[in-house]
């Protein structure tokens, strides 16, 4: 089955791994950003998702039958966050609504479903690990489900299905993203590299030795295309990951002999990467300089703050995919391997050297 798509966020790390995608698997493909950038097989559509009149301008005749939303906006507090990011979703709808073309909608959202938004990260009670769909929302305000709500209710009205992907910390390629760990964490390992730095793992003791999972953005794709078509998969939420866990005292020792370093002994201190890389700006510009990289803005390819979040956590993080395993999603990506392929890419890509 093949269709006309609306990617929602298309120059992001989920958004350009959809792309990838469906233009390979066939379909008609369009990406809307604000300030769209070329990706082969996909037309550009600019518009902004608070400006309902632009919006209306740019999908004018497009007339999608599935529509990915995969991008969000940071704002100070979780109350401007629900108030912006619910009205983006609300406004996108809207402006596709007169076509009644929409079959599938597929909202992307995360584990903050079940770890709380930024401003109670992990505080207060949360459910039991491993993460499971059925253990539903906590009793906090979260943009999440500000978006949720709005799909569902547009849904309700409009006569589509719909589903929701809950990926974990998401592998994948994207400049100017503000949650890359896989980029930040290569970026920190040139660093540490050309400048003679111990590469020391940043979290805490909890992240060094317990479980976790993470979620390759090609695998998150694949559930993507695997939910808007699948009829036994509609309007169900989802939690999406690579299928393997890990401890990080065994990837932090993968990752480290990929760039030819030695890892740093762990001595249970935590030492955030937003410390360790505050002045870092003017070395990386040299480092571009010096081997020609493509990107000298260091702020355009590492989120060490949001790295920092996810390895950081004094709690364990692992997630239950039974759910799509019963209705017949099966993909499963290993996750050392994930990082591995990005770093090759960003190497192709003259990001890292």
């Amino acid at each position: 089955m093949t269709g006309t798509a609306l990617i929602v966020g298309a120059s992001g790390i989920v958004g350009s791994a959809a792309a990838d995608l469906l233009t390979r698997e066939g379909w008609s493909v369009a990406g809307l950003a604000r300030r769209p950038e070329p990706h082969e097989g996909v037309t550009p559509v600019a518009a902004d998702l608070q400006d309902p009149a632009s919006l209306d301008r740019a999908l004018a005749g497009l007339n999608p039958t599935h529509v990915v939303l995969s991008t969000w906006m940071r704002r100070p507090t979780e109350a401007e966050m629900i108030r912006v990011n619910g009205a983006m979703v609300r406004n996108l709808l809207d402006a596709l609504r007169p076509a009644g073309s929409v079959r599938h909608v597929a909202l992307v959202t995360g584990l903050k479903h079940y770890l709380g938004p930024f401003e109670a990260y992990g505080k207060g009670a949360m459910p039991p690990t491993p993460f499971r769909e059925e253990q539903g929302r906590l009793d906090v305000e979260n943009f999440y489900y500000a978006q949720e709500d709005e799909v569902f209710s547009a849904a309700a009205r409009d006569g589509f299905t719909w589903s929701v992907h809950r990926p974990h910390t998401i592998i994948g390629k994207a400049v100017g993203n503000a949650m890359n760990m896989g980029t930040t964490l290569a970026v920190y390992a040139t660093l540490c590299r050309e400048t003679g730095r111990p590469f020391r793992f940043p979290g805490s003791p909890q992240q060094w030795s317990g479980l976790t999972d993470m979620t390759d953005a090609r695998l998150l794709a694949r559930h993507l295309l695997w939910a808007s078509t699948t009829p036994a998969a509609a309007n169900h939420d989802f939690n999406v990951v690579d299928g393997d866990v890990f401890r990080w005292s065994w990837m932090w020792e993968r990752i480290a002999g990929w760039f030819g370093l030695e890892a740093a002994p762990f001595d249970g201190t935590v030492q955030p990467l937003e410390r360790q890389m505050a002045g870092d700006g003017p070395a990386w510009a040299e480092i571009a300089a010096r081997h020609g990289l493509a990107e000298p803005d260091l702020g355009r390819l590492a989120s060490p703050w949001h790295t920092d979040a996810d390895l950081g956590r004094p709690f364990e993080v692992v997630t239950d995919m039974s759910r799509s395993r019963r209705l017949g999603f099966t993909a499963y990506q290993p996750t050392d391997d994930a990082f591995f392929d990005l770093f090759a890419r960003l190497r192709q890509d003259r990001l890292i050297p």
